[in-house]
């Protein structure tokens, strides 16, 4: 990526978050206005009385979703309300986060914390950071999949890197949005083997995946378990893994570094849980204990291994760090990938 197409991004979400932050952000104080069914009072000793949003910062039908919406079922029992998955999408995730921050600190607005938390910060794309949220918990964690369609010309992902050498910016190379995190995996791909892809952006890695099956872009990388989970997924061939180890979802799927012999820092989808950073460590108690209570219930489990979703679980203060650590390196590491 260019230094002036950033700055043009850059440029224009200054523009969005403006227009965001003074004609929408002060509605999710007005929590009454959001939740009509708000009829009970916010008096902390009762919390929960009525129901909780789970904003998602992606389109429905993505693993950040489908995670989300698997765990609500999961963990409403043992919190006693129902928990409604909101669906806010723009900016690459930023205007789903951006809500979540600004929304009332009294446990009724959650928020799925995600890697983008991390990356969209040192792009200028988020004027927030991970200090916007006080950590919930940490759900799951995935490697990227480099994916193509299963009538592609390439079967490995040496015969893909070996048409880029030869025709760069010409491999339509899609992402979940500018400065996601599969946009920078796959810009780790192009730094490691001095390779050029066209990168599409989209809005999630739903429509992603349903612009490659439909022809409009070449290859994607995505977690693997959005390539099984996804209904087109017999049209759909995972040519190799950004990851030390093999993927659960196709074991018989190389490594990059297994078939290329490329070693670099891989880029991995974490997900979590967090609410705006004043909300009362009592309340936020409540919620870790009912989401991870909903963690260990069978279903939920029987869901994330069915569909190929790790599950990798940290309490509120080692989510609390990882937040620390990921924005930490991710300041010295994007600059290099996208300079």
């Amino acid at each position: 990526m260019k230094r002036g197409f950033v700055m043009k991004v850059r440029g224009w979400s200054i523009l969005f978050i403006i227009f965001f932050l003074g004609l929408f952000v002060p509605l999710t104080g007005c929590n009454r206005e959001l939740h009509p069914n708000n009829i009970a009072t916010d008096d902390p000793s009762t919390y929960p009385n009525r129901s909780i949003s789970l904003i998602v910062p992606f389109s429905a039908g993505g693993g950040t979703d489908l995670i989300a919406r698997a765990l609500a079922k999961a963990s409403e029992k043992h919190l006693g309300q129902p928990i409604t998955v909101v669906n806010r999408i723009g900016g690459s995730g930023s205007l789903g986060l951006l809500e979540g921050s600004s929304a009332k600190e009294d446990g009724y607005t959650v928020t799925m914390l995600v890697t983008e938390l991390s990356t969209l910060p040192h792009l200028g794309l988020l004027p927030i950071n991970y200090k916007n949220f006080k950590p919930i918990l940490m759900i799951n964690a995935d490697p990227a999949a480099i994916t193509v369609r299963a009538d592609s010309q390439w079967k490995t992902i040496t015969q893909l890197l070996d048409y880029t050498r030869l025709n760069p910016d010409q491999v339509k190379m899609g992402n979940a949005g500018t400065g996601s995190v599969w946009h920078l995996a796959a810009s780790t791909v192009e730094k490691a083997a001095k390779v050029k892809f066209n990168h599409i952006p989209f809005e999630g890695a739903a429509p992603a995946i349903s612009a490659l099956l439909s022809g409009h872009i070449d290859a994607l990388p995505v977690s693997a378990a959005e390539v099984k989970a996804n209904p087109g997924a017999q049209d759909l061939h995972v040519l190799t893994i950004l990851n030390e180890k093999p993927s659960v979802s196709f074991p018989d799927v190389k490594t990059i570094g297994q078939e290329t012999g490329l070693d670099f820092n891989y880029f991995h989808a974490w997900r979590g849980i967090g609410a705006p950073k004043d909300t009362p460590d009592d309340i936020v108690k409540v919620l870790e204990d009912a989401f991870n209570k909903g963690i260990k219930e069978k279903k939920f489990k029987e869901f994330m291994e069915y569909n190929g979703f790790s599950v990798f679980v940290k309490n509120h203060s080692e989510f609390g760090q990882h937040l620390k650590g990921q924005h930490i390196i991710l300041d010295n590491q994007i600059p290099e990938l996208l300079p």
